[in-house]
């Protein structure tokens, strides 16, 4: 029997193929990537139909010494990097160096590591697409024209060290745009009110003002809430109109790229490079005991949200045992993708809907599993039918004002069954409540009318869910490039993590400013999402990879010759401290790290004493007369530290606060859950916890609602 040679990128794709094929097949694996561009050279002639210099990555020389002797004792070379334009370039960088004819029946690729997948495609192999290939290079010749040009421009200008990326660059103006919209933001004032109203002697509930002269209510102040309530003291509050209705919930479909690093992020607090390295494992495949290597999902670097008839199919059959019937709809449907996706394989799912997340539980991590059970139950509750409620909308009117009470009873779980799709903190859900069976014309008793301040809210700052569903829905970037385009502006100190939400640096408002004066087309979002679609038509063969290149980097080039010349140097300057280095006796300055703020002395290099930047929140510590201040991890994890540290090694990951546990009188942590704070005693055998709803509530309940409840009544 002949012998082939089968490479893939990790050695743990390699381990899992090892097991599918048999004695005549040798599996190497690659390690990624084993030619590119060189880090200390341009490495593209422009001059020359921008032909690039591609050198062997350091470290490989003894991987691709591995892999040439392996082909020449293979009959056949079979290479089997992933099914994306990154996976098609190595393998025509590796059918380059190991002289495999890129025209001959040389690559195979596969949407799953499984049994099946794997020896379909092995018996399926075609020549190197090449329009792929160009249509990774042209993508990575055009970030290096941008950055090894913008960046050396950075360091002369402002600071050395410091990048601009063709991608990275848009993202960051995204977050200091946003920022600049909340500094700018003026709050308006506007009330609300609440008749508290009676059915009967005991059936009591919550109406809310609808409308006022059949338009939508708006109550701009104090006084207008109380010539309102000063009408309806004389009004009779009847009920007009009862409208009943069935609504369906649709399930969200099966995940992408995107989608899974959103809900990842809303349901795990997985980072987007998190979720992608645990989602890597799973696909790559993961020993199961008795079974070996198994690929739990499929590829992990996708736009499409299309899913296979063998697929659709094995859902429905469990789907229809373990739930019954009613829960697997004779089709489901399946909304058309937005946009352009790049539909060669399917959306992220199970490779087998009978490997349920308890099953493989053991031999799982628990990042591992809890990614697992996410991806699992997703795809299943995709496959579902819908949600049905029977919805209940009442109209009652006093006089010219229309109250309006919402409620729904869930009549059918469907999909909800098993899984319901994260909400963004800035995403309302309905604004439904319980309330008795009412019939039009009964009159109603007005118990308290109960009015409310509240002010408008500045747009909320971009969380890594939020941040790739907008880089997502504007066409900015690819599946592949949403983790290190979050990765590369936070190491870049260009913005910092502070409570989930993005803050930009001074330093990222510097960088974004003068990229918007010098070269606006390479920081323009329109312009950036219409390059992005110009560089995936490379892939289909209708343009011409070279003149897309031509096209950017003429004008490009005379942006930089301009900002040469007119940009004078730029200072950013350190926050100076009151803290001495007790070192040289300077005063220290606060930088920006990887894991955020520290000090460090400003005579660096000469002195390069550095210490953690403490930050005070005010809370004594309950162990001694010191203060809890906030720090940081080695890995960056913030939490709660005695200021007398190392003489008090008192600590807590929660934020502590000034609140006294309402049982022991002891110190409480407060947590943000599903819109609610909840501060809770530290101590675990005391059970005292304080539930507000939020900020508002705290404030002004007493203020505003209360009192005028009182006074109404």
């Amino acid at each position: 029997m002949a012998k082939t040679l089968v490479i893939v990128e990790s050695p743990a794709k390699a381990k899992s193929l090892g097991k599918f094929l048999g004695r005549n097949y040798t599996i190497k694996a690659s390690m990624g990537h084993v030619r590119d561009l060189p880090k200390s050279q341009f490495g593209v002639d422009e001059n020359k139909g921008f032909k690039p210099k591609y050198i062997t990555i350091r470290g490989k020389g003894d991987i691709i010494k591995e892999l040439k002797s392996a082909t020449k004792k293979a009959d056949r070379v079979l290479l089997a990097s992933d099914p994306d334009r990154e996976g098609e370039a190595i393998a025509w960088h590796l059918a380059n160096m190991l002289d495999v004819d890129e025209n001959t029946p040389c690559r195979i690729e596969f949407n799953e590591v499984t049994k099946q997948a794997v020896q379909n495609a092995v018996k399926q192999p075609r020549p190197i697409d090449r329009d792929r290939v160009d249509a990774q290079q042209a993508r990575r010749i055009l970030d290096r024209l941008v950055g090894y040009n913008l960046s050396p421009l950075l360091w002369r200008k402002v600071k050395k060290g410091l990048s601009a990326g063709r991608v990275q660059s848009v993202a960051m103006r995204l977050i200091c745009d946003r920022e600049d919209e909340i500094q700018a933001f003026v709050p308006e004032e506007y009330w609300s009110l609440i008749a508290k109203l009676l059915k009967g002697k005991n059936s009591a509930f919550e109406a809310k003002l609808h409308k006022i002269d059949n338009k939508k209510a708006h109550i701009p102040d104090e006084s207008s809430s109380r010539q309102i309530m000063d009408d309806l003291r004389e009004e009779t509050f009847e009920v007009v109109s009862v409208t009943k209705r069935e609504k369906k919930r649709q399930p969200a479909q099966a995940f992408t790229t995107s989608s899974l690093q959103q809900d990842a992020y809303r349901k795990l607090n997985f980072t987007a490079r998190k979720t992608m390295m645990v989602a890597q494992q799973l696909y790559e495949g993961l020993d199961m005991g008795k079974d070996g290597p198994v690929g739990l999902v499929t590829y992990i670097r996708t736009d499409s949200t299309r899913i296979s008839e063998t697929a659709a199919l094995e859902a429905k059959e469990f789907i229809t045992q373990r739930y019954g019937p009613d829960y697997a709809p004779a089709e489901v449907q399946r909304p058309a993708p937005k946009g352009r996706t790049q539909d060669a394989h399917e959306a992220i799912r199970p490779t087998s809907v009978a490997r349920e997340p308890n099953s493989v539980k053991g031999f799982l991590t628990r990042e591992q599993f809890k990614l697992y059970k996410l991806v699992w139950e997703r795809f299943i509750a995709s496959q579902m039918s819908p949600a049905v409620f029977d919805t209940t909308s009442v109209d009652i009117s006093a006089g010219k004002y229309i109250f309006r009470v919402a409620g729904s009873i869930m009549k059918f779980a469907g999909f909800m069954q098993v899984y319901i799709e994260g909400r963004d903190d800035e995403e309302e859900g309905d604004q439904e409540g319980t309330f008795p069976a009412l019939k039009k014309g009964e009159i109603l008793k007005l118990r308290a009318l109960v009015p409310k301040q509240h002010f408008t809210q500045p747009p909320p700052r971009f969380t890594d869910a939020t941040l790739i569903k907008v880089l997502e829905e504007k066409g900015i970037g690819r599946p592949s490039t949403y983790a290190p385009i979050v990765d590369t502006i936070l190491k870049r100190g260009y913005v910092i993590r502070e409570k989930k939400n993005f803050y930009p640096t001074e330093l990222g408002f510097v960088v974004v400013e003068l990229l918007k004066k010098y070269f606006k087309d390479i920081i323009d979002v329109e312009f950036t999402a219409e390059m992005e679609e110009k560089l995936d038509g490379i892939e289909d063969g209708d343009i011409d990879w070279v003149k897309i290149l031509d096209d950017f980097y003429t004008p490009f080039r005379e942006m930089l010759i301009i900002a040469e010349k007119e940009i004078e140097q730029i200072q950013v300057e350190d926050e100076v401290t009151e803290e001495v280095c007790e070192q040289c006796g300077r005063n220290m300055v606060v930088k920006m790290g990887r894991f955020g703020k520290f000090l460090a002395c400003p005579g660096f290099p000469e002195c390069r004493n550095t210490r953690p930047l403490l930050e005070p929140t005010g809370v004594s510590c309950p162990s001694c007369s010191g203060e809890l201040v906030l720090r940081r991890s080695k890995k960056g994890r913030k939490f709660y530290g005695c200021s007398n540290y190392p003489e008090c090694a008192f600590v807590v990951w929660d934020q502590p606060t000034n609140r006294k546990c309402p049982e022991c009188g002891g110190l409480t942590v407060v947590k943000d859950t599903k819109g609610k704070k909840v501060y809770r005693c530290i101590d675990k055998e005391c059970s005292g916890k304080i539930i507000v709803q939020d900020d508002e509530d705290e404030n002004d309940a007493a203020q505003s609602g209360e009192r005028q409840e009182e006074r109404l009544t």
